[in-house]
């Protein structure tokens, strides 16, 4: 992906390198960490790892020492807000185009080992996540490694776009009121239909980040679509949990399969229209 010399966010917050310390909270803050778990790890349920979670709760993390980023780690900041800036181009005028009203662009925040926010505390192990509380984007930008070493994703810059671009379709979900829809059919639901809510909930994400695709089509260069479909692959339930536990369980998937969330993302690229992202209608009974 072309990101090299243009327009990087204002929106940025670059916490990496700053000393920290905190406590990662109960309550709503440990229901926010397993939401954040089930975003990255979608393969496994809220109640599996939740053991997990709880040996962390009310005990104090600590961030190492304030150091210098490295040349590296600058580098890989200038991208991600270069990617940031193009999310916030192209949404302003997806809603400009389609009488959305006002996109507010969202903040994202950098970070390494542990960060505190409106949903609660979370350690760098949650990877990227969006917090609708405080409409912010989190990024451990780790976790980039880990998707190749990890999930088995080959990686590269329209890997990160892909993953950045989901998150600020959360966000996107979040403008137009379908996240407090599905939150509030999920309370409703029983386990197995609220798993449902979220794969849609998690697919019409990755449409978004395929609308977005089409909008900056510009910087796109060769095999990066292909790039951005096996990151999709990589996270999807099935990989996730035939990876993580040996087999499946469909009733658990939080967030649509490898083929699903694939198929989502190139949708969204090949029709650019946002208004076409209706993932309720076909995963929902």
């Amino acid at each position: 992906m072309k990101w090299k010399g243009r327009r990087q966010s204002s929106n940025v917050e670059d916490r990496r390198g700053i000393s920290t310390k905190g406590k990662v909270v109960a309550g709503g803050g440990l229901v926010g960490i397993i939401v954040f778990l089930m975003t990255v790890f979608g393969g496994e349920t809220g109640q599996a790892l939740a053991p997990f979670v709880e040996q962390f709760v009310n005990q104090e993390i600590v961030h190492s020492k304030g150091r210098e980023l490295t040349a590296k780690e600058i580098e890989t900041g200038e991208m991600v807000s270069t990617i940031f800036a193009d999310t916030e181009d192209a949404w302003h005028k997806i809603f400009r185009e389609n009488n959305l009203g006002e996109y507010k662009e969202p903040k994202m925040v950098l970070f390494t080992g542990n960060v505190n926010t409106a949903c609660g505390g979370a350690t760098s192990s949650v990877g990227p996540f969006y917090c609708p509380s405080d409409y912010k984007v989190y990024m451990d930008l780790d976790f980039f490694d880990e998707l190749r070493t990890k999930f088995g994703a080959k990686g590269g810059d329209m890997a990160v776009a892909y993953v950045i671009a989901h998150e600020v379709g959360h966000h996107v979900q979040t403008l137009l009121g379908t996240n407090a829809k599905v939150s509030q059919l999920q309370r409703q639901s029983n386990q197995i239909d609220a798993n449902k809510l979220s794969v849609a909930l998690e697919l019409q994400a990755d449409y978004y980040a395929g609308v977005w695709a089409h909008y900056v089509k510009q910087y796109i260069e060769s095999g990066d679509i292909e790039i951005a479909l096996d990151a999709a692959r990589a996270v999807g339930d099935d990989a996730i949990q035939k990876r993580l536990q040996g087999h499946v369980v469909p009733d658990s998937f939080t967030h649509g399969t490898s083929a699903q969330r694939m198929k989502w993302f190139k949708r969204g690229y090949e029709s650019g229209d946002v208004l076409q992202g209706d993932t309720f209608s076909e995963i929902v009974d």
